[in-house]
């Protein structure tokens, strides 16, 4: 498995992807999985996958040799919703050419990418493409896309990414959203590919592999841990049956009269040292007052 995330925001583009894939537990590699197609001061475009590995493979190296019937390429395509159809149709092409073989062995045909960069002469782009080869761009409303195991790394992004974060900001963001992959889920792992664009570019300028022995990183994982734990303990505690007037930190209040569904024993005989209302049944509970 794999974790990617890719963002588009007002100053740039800042693409993350880890590099381990896993085909069981004695079956864990390195594969690196953020590809650059670049030709200084025309286009710079960033290719990232996750799924069946020999899948992406075949889809990048489709990618880079493609030449349609018309000559157009990733390489001189006029724009990147253009670039972004070539991949599709790459997509397409394995698909075709591949998912039935692989169906007999009972492998499913699966690959998820995220596809952005900018050409002279158009602002920076961000496609997801799906395993059918369709696609969709990214927008203000949802700045970044994620692929692989992305449940873990999402609340963070949700909370803190808009259109106006900067480049550092959305790049520190990426990384502890990573770092909280990496603690849930052992199909990811380092070392970490990370490459931040600026506006009209058109070039590679900010670029690192990030493994075990990263300053940075290290100062993220232990920070943001150390942080996250201060903030919990500084959230007061909950109040239990408060009083009818208490406003403040109330979890349950007295006039509310909360209790739990309770399930009666066989018998229906009273649990022992219980006090207070006979037992209900699921069916008296939820069934009282319909015909």
């Amino acid at each position: 498995m794999t974790y990617c995330v890719g963002m588009r925001l007002d100053a740039g583009l800042v693409f993350l992807s880890d590099s381990r894939t896993n085909a069981g537990v004695d079956q864990v590699g390195t594969f690196r999985k953020l590809n650059v197609f670049e030709q200084p001061g025309e286009r710079m475009m960033v290719m990232m996958t996750a799924g069946n590995l020999s899948i992406s493979q075949s889809i990048r190296q489709l990618v880079a040799e493609h030449v349609g019937a018309d000559g157009v390429s990733v390489w001189n395509a006029a724009n990147m919703y253009e670039a972004a159809r070539i991949v599709g149709e790459a997509v397409r092409t394995v698909h075709a050419r591949d998912a039935k073989a692989l169906a007999e062995f009972g492998i499913e045909f699966n690959v998820s990418i995220l596809f952005g960069g900018q050409v002279k002469g158009e602002r920076c782009r961000l496609f997801q493409i799906y395993s059918a080869g369709n696609f969709i761009e990214s927008q203000n409303e949802n700045t970044y896309f994620q692929i692989g195991e992305a449940k873990y790394g999402k609340p963070i992004l949700d909370r803190v990414v808009t259109p106006a974060t900067s480049l550092d900001e959305a790049a520190k963001c990426a990384l502890i959203s990573m770092d909280s992959t990496l603690r849930s889920n052992v199909s990811v792992g380092l070392p970490l590919d990370l490459l931040v664009y600026e506006n009209d570019t058109l070039a590679v300028t900010r670029f690192a592999t990030i493994d075990e022995r990263n300053q940075y990183f290290q100062m993220i994982r232990s920070s943001w841990g150390q942080q996250l734990k201060h903030v919990f303990e500084g959230l007061d505690d909950p109040v239990w049956n408060a009083a009818a007037d208490a406003t403040s930190n109330v979890l349950s209040s007295a006039k509310l009269g909360s209790a739990p569904v309770r399930l009666a024993p066989p018998g229906h005989e009273p649990c022992a040292g219980q006090a207070g209302a006979p037992l209900q049944t699921l069916a008296q509970q939820f069934g009282a007052g319909q015909p």
